[in-house]
């Protein structure tokens, strides 16, 4: 199991509840299983108070339970969890997108672009983790153009519940995720509010079948 750099990094327990996430959705981390802060502390080469701050953070999204004397413990992913998650996704998503299209300007219509280049080259070479971050960043300059903050806001809270990083491993799902992104990028140049909302919907509830279809096979959803 590949473990990143976490003792020079700030904000340290944003990126120990990202990694314990990460484990549950790819199955590392099963239901039932018992999570040691100090063991993982010490896997990570850091102190426990940023570990315990990401479970306390992972118990408030549900995914993690605490139990008396025991520590905390991995609650199951049910199909109706993502499924819920994806068509929230959808209609907050599918706003913002509208807003955007309304307001993006000509300059972050070619950043988008250039991200979205960056994204399809990643794909080509299998490169999942600059997929994952590009993918974000192509949503995240999105929600910025949009000028709506306590949307984005809401929006980056939703996604948290959303395993990014399984994505790019899906079959088919690079390649549909591409067009889909081609045809925003499209409406939000055409300043098509309509448009973009309705392929910006189209695309974030699109993702939560084959997603539970690949977790399904690999035991993390019930």
């Amino acid at each position: 199991m590949t473990v990143p750099d976490f003792a020079a990094r700030p904000q340290l327990s944003e990126d120990v509840a990202r990694l314990v996430r990460r484990r549950i959705f790819d199955g590392s981390y099963p239901a039932g299983e018992y999570i040691r802060l100090d063991q993982l502390a010490v896997e990570l080469g850091i102190s426990v108070t940023p570990v315990r701050e990401a479970l306390f953070a992972l118990r408030a999204e549900g995914l993690l339970d605490q139990q008396p004397r025991r520590g905390f413990v991995v609650l199951p992913v049910t199909s109706r969890d993502i499924a819920d998650v994806a068509n929230l996704q959808a209609h907050v998503g599918g706003e913002l997108a509208a807003r955007a299209a309304g307001a993006v300007t000509d300059e972050q219509v070619r950043e988008l672009a250039a991200i979205q280049e960056a994204l399809e080259a990643a794909y080509a070479r299998d490169d999942d983790e600059a997929a994952t971050r590009l993918n974000h960043d192509f949503h995240r300059a999105i929600n910025v153009a949009a000028d709506s903050p306590k949307l984005a806001q809401l929006m980056s809270l939703i996604t948290r519940y959303a395993p990014e990083s399984v994505f790019p491993t899906i079959a088919g799902w690079p390649a549909q995720s591409t067009d889909h992104h081609r045809r925003l990028l499209a409406a939000l140049a055409a300043h098509d509010e309509s448009m973009a909302r309705e392929v910006m919907s189209e695309h974030l509830a699109a993702g939560a079948e084959p997603l539970i279809a690949h977790l399904l096979t690999r035991g993390v959803v019930r």
